[in-house]
């Protein structure tokens, strides 16, 4: 081989040396920028855990769903109704979760929705929901109680003990070092055990489901739906920058919410 071509040859192999080099800098910064800012992530998980009875249900298409079936597993029960805009927001992260860890996570959907299930159907098949739905039974709300909220979802640990319970729009990074830690999967994040505090207090952008005061009995599916939706999006006047619902969930004795939540329903079902 000529010099040229032997000089030629060595400035290619010194390239190559240098870009590998690059990349496995690169690489190292990577992970320990990804190390560092899952570091300071701090999960709390209950320090009294409450076993949950298993249900079984069928689901939006017929099929029985049952807990018994899901043994071993990460369960994250979720309730929700298709007129719950932070409901509809988590949805993507949900079915994201579900498909990244369908080996150590179940999800399964508690569809609060008054109307038909063909109708929630349509809509699971719309937004490709890939976990199984059940309509909201007094059994169920039974065996998970204090749904104040829309969406809450409780996080069940392989052993079918409530390990955790968020009210409203669930963080998915967050959930998913939750799913990781309760699966038995390595985490780089400080678990912390903390008490229970089930706080009733709408945050995350929750909404109300159920309204202090409020009778929505009377109102036909339709206008339930449409009376929430008001509820949940009209302020309160009494000053404490909450909606209606959630003034009325947060303060129950509040003397302006309630008249306010009172003819809101009273012209819906008018109407």
């Amino acid at each position: 081989m000529t010099r040229p071509r032997l000089l030629l040859a060595a400035g290619l192999l010194l390239g190559i040396v240098a870009v590998a080099a690059m990349v496995r800098y690169t690489g190292g910064v990577e992970r320990e920028l990804m190390n560092a800012s899952a570091a300071g992530t701090t999960v709390r998980l209950l320090r009294e855990r409450i076993p949950v009875e298993p249900f079984a249900a069928p689901d939006l298409s017929g099929r029985t769903v049952s807990t018994r079936d899901f043994k071993g597993k990460v369960i994250l029960v979720n309730f929700w109704a298709t007129w719950c805009p932070p409901c509809r927001q988590e949805i993507p992260d949900l079915v994201a979760l579900q498909d990244k860890y369908k080996d150590q996570l179940q999800i399964i959907g508690i569809s609060q929705d008054s109307g038909p299930p063909e109708r929630v159907l349509q809509f699971a098949r719309a937004f490709h929901i890939n976990y199984p739905i059940v309509m909201s039974t007094p059994d169920i709300e039974r065996l998970f109680p204090n749904v104040y909220a829309l969406p809450t979802s409780f996080l069940i640990d392989r052993d079918g003990r409530i390990a955790q319970k968020h009210i409203g729009l669930l963080n998915a990074s967050l959930t998913e070092i939750e799913t990781r830690a309760l699966a038995g999967l390595d985490v780089n994040a400080r678990i912390e055990l903390s008490e229970d505090e089930d706080k009733v207090r709408l945050q995350n952008a929750a909404q109300a489901n159920k309204i202090p005061g409020i009778d929505l009995a009377p109102l036909d599916p339709e206008k339930k739906g449409v009376a929430l939706q008001q509820l949940n999006s009209e302020h309160c006047t009494c000053g404490c920058g909450l909606t209606v619902a959630q003034c009325r969930v947060d303060d129950p004795s509040c003397t302006v919410s309630l008249p306010l939540a009172q003819e809101i329903v009273k012209k819906i079902q008018g109407g």
